[in-house]
């Protein structure tokens, strides 16, 4: 299987090739690809060495499978570049998600969609992620009406600038902001650029990308991201109202038993999800389970997962092993 890392040496990037290799991911031949500034870099993968390549050279080496995380602009480009050598793309930017021709896949949902026709193939936002692989068995069984999300997001899904911002700010150090305000010590209710309905672009991708994930138009989201000083790891506060009434312990109980989603609930001894836990994990953990007692038929829920891996590179890495396990590509 030969394989393109498009975006190798980002954040994400790096993430990709840790979990290709920790995955065993059949990688007959690397392609690790960047911008101009980074071709001819070293890029060291399952202790062999790779010479970091430009997109032209990579299209034309025609790989089996083209990993995205180099921004929107670059996968709209170059995304239909590969698509016509033959190269299935699986894109970790915003710009397919919402194309009605294009799957937007978390593998324990919905990859059964996926067939050979599909040469691009979408990989949700990081919080629609964590949060879809907790509510969709929820929804299987109770019919979800409405979800209420609010969003406690690590700098590190803004990039490296915002790693460095927060970094220098810890030093005392006056340097380049990925934010329009200091963010160690700070919250910012602000996660990527605010549309004319006055919500954040971050906050209806998660109305959005659930509706199509869940394949359910009917299902009100509203949603309310912000930004805090953590350096890995997404949390997020959610309300949900469902059709159907329920019991909790049923609730934990399907919880326990759906592949990917790890049950921390146990107050009494101070039992919950946090990112200094999910941190290198690629569950999604939940915990603070219960009866929202000032609505019937709801729930609240306390949702974590590392963003760098279940919510982007180790669900791309998944959608790849889907494909190859069941002769998609």
């Amino acid at each position: 299987m030969k394989v393109a890392v498009v975006g190798a040496t980002g954040m994400v990037g790096e993430v990709m090739l840790k979990v290709l290799a920790e995955r065993n991911f059949p990688v007959t031949e690397l392609i690790p690809v960047a911008s101009e500034k980074s071709i001819g870099k070293e890029i060291n993968f399952k202790n062999k060495t790779y010479k970091v390549v430009g997109l032209k050279d990579a299209v034309l080496m025609k790989p089996d499978i083209a990993l995205f995380s180099a921004g929107g602009n670059t996968s709209l480009e170059w995304a239909p570049k590969f698509a016509e050598v033959s190269t299935t793309v699986i894109d970790n930017s915003s710009v397919w998600r919402m194309d009605p021709d294009k799957k937007l896949i978390v593998p324990e949902i919905n990859a059964d969609q996926l067939t050979k026709k599909d040469k691009i193939i979408a990989n949700p936002n990081c919080s629609t992620i964590q949060m879809v692989m907790v509510l969709a068995p929820l929804h299987n069984k109770y019919k979800i009406k409405r979800i209420v999300v609010s969003t406690y997001q690590s700098i590190s899904g803004t990039g490296t600038k915002a790693v460095k911002q927060l970094k220098n700010e810890l030093a005392g150090i006056k340097g380049e902001m990925a934010y329009p305000y200091p963010i160690h010590k700070n919250a910012l209710p602000h996660c990527d650029v605010f549309e004319d309905n006055g919500y954040t672009k971050e906050e209806m991708k998660l109305v959005r990308e659930t509706q199509k994930i869940l394949d359910d138009k009917t299902i009100a989201v509203t949603a309310t991201a912000v930004r805090i000083p953590t350096s890995g790891g997404h949390s997020e506060s959610v309300n949900v109202e469902f059709e159907n009434n329920f019991e909790i312990n049923d609730i934990r109980a399907l919880l326990n038993k759906t592949d990917g989603v790890t049950v921390q609930d146990n107050p009494d001894i101070n039992v919950y999800p946090m990112p200094i836990y999910a941190h290198g994990k690629d569950d999604v953990f939940v915990g603070r389970i219960r009866r929202d007692e000032s609505q019937p038929n709801s729930l609240n829920l306390w949702i974590v997962s590392d963003n760098l891996r279940k919510g982007a590179a180790t669900n791309t890495v998944q959608i790849a092993e889907y494909l190859v396990n069941n002769s998609l590509v």
